[in-house]
């Protein structure tokens, strides 16, 4: 493998890993890509509650979406497919993203909080009569850097999402809620269209509300990959979710984001176009967090 031909990166993320200096790094870390799920990985889709997915709606608006149910509603049913018991909430910006014989592009990421786990799956998705069938493309695991450890000391909640508030920018409440958060997801999608999942970890604080319609993080040292960095050279496209983890809220943003680079580190900058808030969006109730050492 030389450096013009590196699997699996696409040019975005191999502009941004030249910039910083870690293509080496990259192409190391790039091998443990796969298309397969090993049974260490079905094993442990198998114990979590929620999985995350990113994708675009029926207007090209990328979102990332929270699903849940008991442990095994996410299963491995082979080497490299996934059936996902239940599928998108009615409720939610992708319900209608996966329709009837159609493969969609979907990204997923399953975080466990329990254990500072995580692993992403992307591929495509269609739906079944019990939820969504999911062909894999790309499966690895990720660090636990930046991942605050929680307990899950509630599954059986009610259910019953309350109803979903709708907006173009942030209200004064959901722009508190994102100052105070510790963790989100954001899908991004590359120049092919195939979205990416991933997770963003920080102390409270990190997430800075510049105004109602624009919010900047910090990029931290992460696995030298930069796929989602590299997705938002291709495609500027993004949607980010904020999970109230106490009460099972969600705030769900889509709009667009650039990465600034200076010699003090590297800044997302994120321009909001929709929101989408759900009190009650899912059953599960988590602890307060044991913030990672990793943390800035």
């Amino acid at each position: 493998m030389d450096d013009t031909t590196p699997a699996p990166y696409h040019p975005g993320s191999l502009a941004v890993q030249a910039r910083v200096g870690v293509r080496a790094a990259a192409e190391h870390v790039g091998r443990s890509i796969g298309r397969g799920i090993r049974p260490v990985a079905a094993a442990f889709l198998e114990l979590q509650p929620m999985l995350v997915i990113g994708a675009a709606d029926g207007d090209g608006h990328v979102w990332s979406s929270l699903l849940t149910g008991p442990p095994g509603f996410v299963r491995a049913t082979g080497p490299t497919t996934v059936a996902v018991r239940g599928g998108v909430p009615a409720h939610d910006p992708l319900a209608a993203a996966f329709p009837e014989g159609r493969r969609t592009p979907v990204g997923t990421i399953a975080l466990d909080p329990r254990t500072r786990r995580r692993m992403r799956l992307n591929g495509t998705a269609t739906p079944t009569p019990h939820g969504l069938a999911v062909q894999a493309h790309e499966v690895f695991s990720n660090c636990p850097k930046y991942l605050q450890k929680r307990e899950l000391y509630e599954t059986d909640h009610p259910a019953v999402p309350g109803p979903v508030h709708h907006g173009e920018h942030l209200t004064p409440a959901q722009a508190e809620a994102v100052r105070a958060a510790d963790t989100f997801f954001v899908a991004t999608v590359g120049p092919d269209g195939a979205p990416d999942a991933s997770h963003r970890g920080g102390n409270p604080g990190f997430v800075r509300v510049v105004s109602p319609a624009e919010l900047t993080w910090p990029d931290y040292q992460g696995n030298a990959m930069f796929l989602t960095l590299g997705n938002l050279v291709a495609d500027a496209r993004a949607g980010l979710l904020f999970l109230d983890w106490a009460t099972g809220a969600t705030l769900q943003l889509t709009g667009t984001a650039r990465t600034e680079f200076t010699p003090e580190g590297r800044t997302v900058r994120f321009t909001v176009t929709g929101t989408a808030e759900t009190p009650h969006a899912a059953p599960l109730r988590w602890s307060a967090p044991e913030y990672s050492p990793a943390n800035p």
